[in-house]
């Protein structure tokens, strides 16, 4: 759990989960139920953090214009910012804002994690931390300030900056293909979850099944003779010179195909409710009735605006999911049971912030022999299929406007909307 948390800087609880899950499912270990809800406390607030980092920080320039001398300058020279002055000028004082309520996210992992980025208190075997009621209470008062930001700006001004960008939701729809694996556990079997693990392909909904994953690579920069194999079997022969190849990724397959992951997967393939504001604000500004997430459609949905809306809609649910643990988790009570390895192999499911996560570990001689991950962008940033089919990103991107080739901005909106 700490080595692979090394992978990424933004999600790592979401390795450090999928690890040890992995781990315990080879081990045989139960986590205690204080542990589960622990965890799912850590993951939660980091979800927050990551979801509102990616709007005002990673995309939000797209869209908002910054003074001259800060926080931010256009990247192109003629960058398509149509925000009226007033609306300009919430965005950036939020964008400010926002930079604190990332801090009040960290604060909180770190209560029960130790610190982040890189957190100590998700391992095998469940959570480090016994939380204490003073903890409890530091955590719940941070939680305030951060429902607070969600529900009176960041959702608000997604909706508010969509209705100048309306057609935004337009392109970038490609194969309109879904995976979540699961996340936040609802029972200790881990058969309940807030997102439950399902597969949306060619319009069909499908059960997720493990098996149905594998990895080709014939556009990748790995030998020929590792590809279409489970990813529970990858090798990593490297062939940097490889004719046709341009990419360190592999490209994932699920049933054959590549797919998408990520808050939209989750949100249409749960289908989950939108909020009360994103119901007032899709008739106010859009004149639609929209109740469940489906009922945007998928030419809306799995846009490049429906994935920003899909991200604050699913931090709008996360308010309550985290909440929810609040509730459950015991102050004082046990958070972990000593896993004791066996020669053996297991799973690890969870979904980061930016999409599905699967970790596969093999132990022999008490040692971990082979370990396998497929990660959310490797998914949605695949090369071609050994088919030629492109992944899920490169297929978005077939039909993108670009009025202006000097100035490639739908380009860059599209690929930040994936959160790579």
């Amino acid at each position: 759990a700490q080595i692979v948390q090394r992978i990424c800087g933004v999600c790592p609880p979401a390795h450090a989960t999928a690890a040890s899950i992995a781990l315990e499912k080879a081990s045989g270990t139960a986590v205690p139920s204080n542990g589960r809800a622990t965890r799912n406390l850590i993951l939660g607030a980091n979800y927050l953090q990551s979801h509102i980092l990616h709007f005002y920080h990673l995309a939000g320039q797209d869209f908002i214009q910054g003074p001259d001398t800060a926080p931010f300058m256009p990247r192109y020279a003629k960058p398509d910012l149509r925000l009226p002055p007033a609306i300009n000028a919430v965005g950036v004082d939020q964008y400010v804002e926002a930079l604190e309520v990332r801090a009040v996210c960290h604060e909180m992992v770190a209560l029960f994690g130790g610190r982040m980025p890189h957190v100590h208190g998700i391992l095998a075997g469940g959570a480090a931390e016994i939380p204490t009621k003073e903890k409890l209470v530091e955590y719940a008062a941070r939680f305030k300030k951060v429902r607070k930001f969600v529900e009176e700006k960041y959702l608000p001004v997604v909706y508010l900056v969509g209705s100048q960008y309306k057609d935004l939701g337009a392109f970038g729809q490609g194969y309109r293909n879904a995976l979540c694996v699961g996340v936040f556990p609802l029972d200790d079997e881990g058969k309940e979850f807030v997102f439950k693990a399902g597969a949306y392909q060619d319009g069909k909904d499908m059960p997720f099944d493990v098996k149905r994953v594998t990895e080709d690579v014939k556009f990748s920069w790995f030998a020929d003779s590792t590809s279409g194999k489970p990813f529970t079997k990858g090798e990593n022969v490297l062939e940097v010179d490889k004719k046709g190849a341009y990419s360190f990724v592999k490209a994932p397959l699920y049933n054959g195909k590549p797919m998408e992951v990520g808050p939209l997967a989750r949100m249409w393939v749960n289908n989950k409710p939108i909020s009360p504001i994103g119901q007032k604000l899709f008739k106010e500004y859009f004149g639609l009735d929209v109740k469940n997430f489906r009922d945007m459609g998928e030419d809306l949905a799995f846009s490049l605006l429906g994935r920003h809306v899909a991200r604050a809609e699913e931090s709008y649910l996360m308010l309550d999911v985290v909440e929810r643990f609040l509730k459950e988790v015991r102050p004082d009570e046990e958070t972990f049971s000593m896993p004791v390895m066996k020669d053996s192999e297991g799973f690890g499911f969870t979904e980061a912030p930016r999409g599905s996560l699967m970790h596969f570990t093999k132990v022999r001689n008490g040692k971990i022999d082979n370990y396998q991950i497929v990660s959310a962008t490797l998914w949605n940033c695949a090369p071609r299929n050994d088919t030629g089919m492109r992944g899920a990103l490169e297929e978005a991107l077939i039909g993108v406007p670009v009025p202006d080739i000097e100035n490639p901005v739908n380009i860059a909106r599209l690929i930040r909307a994936f959160d790579p």
